[in-house]
């Protein structure tokens, strides 16, 4: 096999002295000067070598940087050999194709949710104190129940109106978080994973539709608004809060003017039937353009505002359409029984034809395709709109008349035959044509004719609601002098939209149990991943319990758990049962920092808080005196080691209470330099990526290059002069995850801030990143389980649950698919999924 002439790592091009220069990194890599140029620098004078990743010095100018005269001279002898072929490369100065280099990347995903799926409803989740349940409603049975806003709320990035105090608001139900008690015991999750996962669970066309509902309240005047989704502890359900109206609904105002139906309507009634069937079309053209359709009204969804406008209200809608659904469902399971058959003593519900047709079908029984054929659409909300205006008009007997058309067609579907369902509408429609001419005469014949058009059995035939709008409109103002109205207005078509009755939203919610099946058949559970745990709820505990006092920290290797405690002892458990295995008895203080070495000669290696450092032999069997003890210089400011980090065999660091980071070496346990900078104690310390991350007491994080223990970069976040201490670090790829002394959690990317997360109530003393994890513990004795989605310039970090202790978290590290967790009461849990 013949060689093949050098070439650039990055671009691929072949080195020459001339276009792809090669030049010679401090790590002893070599790289093309031209790529060298655009590769990013994170820190200042510094570059990541695309072989090896260790972050070395970089000088201004790669030309500084000397040529690599060997690799010229081998392509060069190689290039006059053979001629190479021509090939497609990829060069830092053409552009990247998309998804080509990602900024961050994060492994699988945890929960049934997408990304997408939060970022499209994380605006709409309210806080979980902001509404508080006063009574249930006469609606309960389907969902509804009356709450009060108990904490005033604005944001924003919400798209809900904000939230008054002590405002009367709508809740209806939309799902059932089903959490069983025994997968619960461990692992809790949060308030809003818990209405992520109701959203998650939906069908897609009952989720779009809901959003088609929720987008529509925002968008079109004189409807009630919805606020957003939230979660009731007592009852485990999602509801969606709605703005309750407190004014009176048109039922009330149109019963009044019903004394006497025999007597024709004034010109000022007339007007008045006008301009709120006027005001009603607009509302009802507006959600149509905004692909929302009805199908059904009721003259208890519309009320008054205070400025005497028409007024929807969509969550009356809504649960009016739940009431539909059980009154249709009701009355085809029971056609024996013609009580059940009155659907519009419903508070006065009007169902256009083809939308009644549609639910008996979706009930299960076989209509005549020519009759069911019709799809619901905008022509039916202008048959609701006719109805009322008619029941408006003629009074109670038009309701009658409705009621036994009803009657008629459920006996007909009862009996099988095949009814002439066309022919016994046309009979009904005759008798609505003699009421209406009773109670307009003939001053009002146009009005007349067009709500016998819109009363059509084909929706096709049926007038648009424009045209309907424009005849109600001439009754309020006459054509000669209504300079607002266009002669040539245009005439929108039928259009089709998301039923609201139709769709699943307004189904019962109702909570459904799978079965078990018989318990003796169940298969014995085994030891899964935490995570896949915590996805299911499942999630299990095991306790370690051996120290006497509190665990400071945990280390993993050789097969082995290795513990830290307050009781200057050093356990070692085996992963394969959990029991105690060894205890390294050298210290005389108390120990607070473990870590482990793997090499060829396996080491445990445990601080003090007195500066000694003891390095043990982690092998089976294991030892009981340390292989060494090494011993810090002290003086005054001394408080002893604070933390303990380790880069493969080479180096073992140490922070301290004199302020400094210390790096001794793993050959001949000496101290090779000594990093200073910090201003407080030196309280945890990280290695990733060829970089060593330090946090202090001091509020501030500093990196430095573990090539020549060079500083990089000082990361700290002005908190009005108030210094807030570094607790804990962990790091993920380009991701830094800090705790703090306040309960915060920031993310840092290539030395910038890009999340502050407030997670717990009191120090964060461990945080532990696995892919898209992030696991936190701290003084509130609660280990937060979030997840970071998205890249760099748009990240989310959701809260997914949490796990309650009953001591505060000390310590908390994610191996081998479980979490290991260090208490102060001397207790260690791992826990597990089952």
């Amino acid at each position: 096999m013949e060689a093949e002439p050098p070439e650039c790592p990055v671009c691929m091009q072949i080195y020459d002295d001339v276009s792809a220069i090669p030049r010679v990194l401090s790590c002893g890599h070599t790289t093309c000067e031209v790529c060298l140029k655009q590769l990013p620098r994170p820190f200042t004078n510094t570059i990541r070598c695309t072989i090896c990743t260790l972050l070395v010095k970089f000088p201004n100018s790669p030309s500084s940087l000397p040529k690599n005269i060997d690799l010229l001279h081998f392509s060069s002898v190689l290039q006059h050999r053979h001629p190479i072929k021509e090939k497609n490369v990829i060069s830092p100065s053409s552009p990247p194709k998309i998804g080509e280099y990602p900024s961050v990347i994060f492994t699988s995903t945890l929960k049934s949710w997408s990304f997408e799926l939060y970022r499209t409803w994380k605006k709409w989740i309210l806080p979980k104190d902001c509404i508080v349940i006063e009574n249930v409603s006469l609606d309960h049975d389907c969902g509804v129940v009356d709450g009060k806003v108990f904490k005033s709320f604005e944001s924003d990035h919400m798209i809900g109106c904000a939230l008054r105090g002590k405002e009367n608001v709508s809740l209806i139900k939309v799902g059932i978080f089903v959490e069983r008690e025994e997968d619960s015991m461990f692992f809790k999750s949060s308030y809003e994973s818990r209405i992520m996962t109701v959203l998650c669970g939906m069908k897609e066309a009952e989720r779009s539709g809901l959003g088609i509902i929720l987008n529509a309240t925002h968008r079109v005047s004189n409807v009630g608004k919805a606020y957003g989704f939230w979660y009731n502890e007592d009852d485990k359900c999602v509801y969606v809060v709605w703005e309750k109206l407190s004014s009176p609904d048109l039922m009330e105002c149109v019963l009044k003017k019903k004394e006497d139906e025999m007597e024709r309507l004034s010109a000022e009634e007339i007007i008045f039937l006008g301009m709120v069937g006027m005001e009603t079309c607009e509302i009802l053209s507006c959600l149509h353009l905004k692909e929302l359709i009805i199908g059904f009204l009721s003259l208890s969804c519309f009320s008054f505002s205070d400025f005497g406008h028409v007024h929807l209200d969509l969550s009356e809608v809504l649960s009016t359409g739940r009431r539909v659904n059980l009154a249709v469902g009701s009355s085809c399971r029971d056609l024996n029984n013609s009580s059940k058959n009155d659907l519009l003593d419903l508070n006065f519900v009007f169902i256009s034809p083809e939308m009644l047709l549609k639910l008996v079908v979706k009930e299960g029984f076989e209509l005549d395709p020519q009759i069911s054929r019709y799809e619901v659409g905008s022509a039916s909300d202008v048959w609701c709109v006719a109805c009322l205006l008619v029941w408006v008009i003629v009074g109670s007997s038009f309701v009658e008349d409705v009621k036994s058309f009803s009657n008629v067609v459920f006996s007909a579907i009862k009996d099988e035959k095949d009814s002439d369902f066309s022919g016994l509408y046309t009979r009904w429609v005759e008798k609505v044509v003699a009421l209406l001419e009773g109670r307009l005469g003939l001053t009002y014949a146009t009005l007349q004719k067009i709500l016998c058009r819109c009363l059509g059995f084909e929706p096709g035939n049926r007038p648009v609601i424009t045209e309907l709008w424009k005849c109600l409109r001439e009754l309020v103002i006459e054509p000669k002098f209504d300079m607002g109205l266009s002669s040539k207005q245009e005439i929108k078509k039928e259009n089709l939209g998301h039923s609201v009755v139709l769709g699943d939203v307004c189904l019962i919610v109702e909570e459904s149990v799978k079965d078990t099946g018989d318990e003796d058949d169940v298969e014995p559970r085994v030891e899964r991943d935490v995570i896949d745990g915590i996805s299911r709820g499942n999630v299990k505990c095991v306790e370690m319990k051996g120290h006497l006092d509190c665990v400071t920290g945990l280390a993993i290797g050789g097969g082995f758990l290795f513990s830290s405690s307050y009781d200057k002892i050093v356990h070692v458990w085996s992963l394969h049962d959990y029991s105690l295995v060894h205890s390294f008895k050298g210290h005389e203080h108390r120990v607070t920092s473990v870590v482990f070495v793997d090499g060829e000669q396996p080491m445990c290696i445990s601080g003090d808080n007195e500066g000694i450092i003891c390095i043990w032999e982690a092998s089976y069997p294991f030892p009981e005196e340390p292989i060494k003890k090494l011993y810090e210089n002290k003086d005054w400011r001394y408080s002893g080691i604070h933390a303990m980090a380790i880069s493969g065999n080479e180096y073992l660091y140490t922070g301290s209470g004199d302020k400094l980071v210390k790096a001794w070496s793993l050959q001949d346990y000496s101290v090779s330099c000594a990093m200073s900078g910090h201003k407080s104690v030196v309280s945890c310390l990280n290695v990733c990526g060829g970089v060593l991350y330090s946090g202090s007491w001091d509020g501030s994080v500093r990196l430095w290059s573990l090539s020549d223990h060079s500083p990089l970069a000082v990361l700290e976040q002005d908190n009005m002069g108030k210094v807030v201490p570094v607790l804990c670090l962990s790091s993920d790829h380009d991701l830094l995850l800090v705790g703090h002394e306040n309960g915060t959690i920031r993310v840092w990317c290539n030395d910038v801030l890009v999340k502050t997360i407030d997670t717990h109530k009191g120090a964060v003393f461990s945080v532990s990143k696995t892919g898209k994890l992030l696991f936190s513990g701290g003084w509130d004795k609660t280990i937060s389980v979030e997840e970071i989605s998205g890249d760099i310039d748009e990240m989310d970090v959701t809260s997914l649950g949490s796990i309650v202790c009953n001591s505060t978290i000390t310590a908390l590290m994610y191996r081998h698919g479980k979490l290991f967790v260090g208490q102060a009461d001397r207790t260690i849990k791992v826990y597990h999924g089952v």
